[in-house]
């Protein structure tokens, strides 16, 4: 791996060919923060791709990728005259600082080069000092956020309003465990499912759409809870289905052809029988 200074060395190259980017290529010299916002979505989801797949060569292209976009941004800011890259990092690394008091005393803020400092030195104990399991850290982190000057001003304020629905569910409740919102006994949320569900059922045989749609949202949203209690990620768990059904379609899909037969000509019971050769040839864990 690479030394410390090998890897500013690097960070600093990148930050040159991307000023000489913006100086001279006419593509880049024309991008706002509102023409990057598309390709950023897109590169993100890329990266997240990659480490769904756990593609360690992906990750590090991808990496690179969001990279040069968090750099793009910090450079329009810089020529706005309202930030830059050593803002964006300081801020960044104050905020962990803050919100990180087991760890840092807060008057290690804007130091240049902050030291973990034991528990009392340099002023008082704070309530938050006392965090020794990641479950504490994230319980003290939504108090501390509360706290900061500009800061989320409600505990469920710092949950984009555009995350995708699924992450949003998982965030919020998660959020809401934090501050001692949750049930006592995961087991009860099985409770809640089939509550959830059997509302479900009602609206939908009195085919109400309107109904029926709230109370679907409300069976999914008890679904992520349950997974969030088992420490399962919703998101994850889906993607991988999705892959999985797209796999076995696709292994469908190419025999029709081989047989010359289309797809809307096969019975049900042909493709059934072809997505179970797909499924036994697939790893146990799939």
């Amino acid at each position: 791996m690479h030394s410390r200074e090998e890897k500013m060395e690097a960070f600093g190259r990148l930050l040159d060919v991307l000023d000489q980017l913006r100086e001279k290529c006419p593509w880049d010299k024309k991008q706002t923060n509102e023409s990057l916002r598309p390709n950023t979505i897109e590169e993100t989801f890329e990266l997240c791709d990659a480490l769904l797949k756990d593609d360690r060569k992906n990750i590090c292209k991808e990496l690179g990728d969001v990279l040069m976009h968090v750099l793009f941004y910090s450079r329009i800011g810089q020529e706005t005259d309202d930030f830059d890259i050593a803002d964006v990092c300081n801020h960044q690394a104050d905020k962990l600082i803050f919100r990180h008091p087991h760890i840092y005393h807060p008057s290690q803020i804007g130091a240049k080069e902050p030291k973990p400092l034991p528990y009392g030195e340099n002023g008082e104990q704070t309530e938050f000092q006392n965090a020794t399991t990641a479950t504490e850290v994230l319980q003290n982190w939504e108090q501390i956020k509360l706290k900061e000057k500009d800061g989320n001003k409600s505990v469920l304020a710092g949950v984009p309003a555009s995350l995708p629905s699924l992450i949003k569910a998982y965030r919020i409740q998660d959020k809401a465990r934090n501050v001692g919102f949750d049930w006592e006994d995961k087991m009860d949320v099985w409770k809640k499912v089939r509550e959830e569900l059997g509302e479900l059922e009602a609206e939908l045989q009195r085919e109400d759409r309107e109904k029926s749609t709230r109370e679907l949202g409300d069976f999914l949203f008890s679904v992520i809870n349950a997974a969030r209690l088992y420490k399962l990620n919703p998101d994850n768990a889906l993607e991988y289905t999705n892959q999985k059904f797209i796999r076995r379609f696709n292994y469908i899909e190419q025999h029709s052809i081989k047989a010359g037969k289309p797809l809307t000509e096969m019975t049900l019971e042909e493709m059934d029988a072809l997505w179970n050769e797909a499924k036994a040839q697939e790893p146990s864990d799939s």
